[in-house]
């Protein structure tokens, strides 16, 4: 131990890094654990059974990963900004992409970066000279972790928001999209999509081209959380 206290003495001098804090590892490596578990099941059983996205489920775990790392490594009293402005770079780069990436995913991204920020930034602080620890303390750490769980079962699994889908089609048959036609028109797009229909928004029409637009609310569990459900107009490859 002396050993080791003479070697961290001596880095620490001489490169400003010394070789081995146990307290700081231990710490790390836990916190790292809990973090990693928490973020991996949220992302694998809950953000993916709806979407089966892989390259956004690694993408999750992975920058939440390193930005606990970074948070960690770098903790101080200016990280509290410095994660804010980090958060607000990230989602300015994502806004300004070319293919912009979808709310849902936007929100389990700012969700597992904001529960990473969290835990790396959690720590308690001890007073020597009232011998006493106060802060954040382990069963904190899980208690926070745990509601993360929850708020993703509760607003995947539950019935407080709906689970149908949406999609819009350039509808070609204008004489169906009247009021008092609604059923003919329901019972059109079920034969041609194959869905049960739910319900029907008209939207533009264009009677010289003799099309419309038109939402339809379905639902189907094998389309919940598909990517491209909204889109208004067909993409440019």
């Amino acid at each position: 131990m002396d050993f080791i206290q003479d070697l961290n003495n001596q880095l620490g001098n001489l490169i400003g890094v010394t070789f081995f804090d146990p307290q700081h590892f231990i710490s790390l490596v836990i916190r790292f654990a809990i973090n990693l578990s928490v973020v991996s099941i949220i992302a694998r059983f809950f953000y993916f059974p709806r979407s089966h996205r892989r390259d956004y489920m690694f993408i999750f775990i992975l920058m939440a990963q390193s930005i606990f790392l970074l948070v960690t490594l770098m903790e101080g009293d200016s990280m509290n900004v410095g994660a804010a402005l980090g958060l607000f770079a990230i989602f300015g780069i994502m806004r300004f992409r070319t293919e912009a990436v979808p709310i849902r995913e936007m929100t389990y991204l700012f969700m597992l970066i904001a529960l990473s920020v969290v835990n790396a930034l959690a720590q308690g602080d001890y007073h020597p000279k009232a011998d006493y620890w106060d802060g954040v303390g382990l069963v904190t750490i899980l208690f926070v972790n745990f509601v993360f769980i929850c708020l993703a079962w509760v607003f995947e699994s539950s019935r407080i928001v709906s689970t149908s889908c949406s999609k819009y089609i350039r509808y070609d048959n204008v004489n169906l999209i009247a009021p008092e036609k609604r059923e003919e028109l329901k019972a059109d797009l079920e034969k041609r999509l194959g869905l049960k229909i739910l319900r029907v928004e008209v939207g533009m029409v264009d009677f010289l081209k003799d099309s419309c637009m038109i939402r339809i609310f379905y639902d189907e569990p094998l389309d919940r959380g598909n990517s491209i459900e909204e889109l208004t107009k067909m993409p440019r490859v």
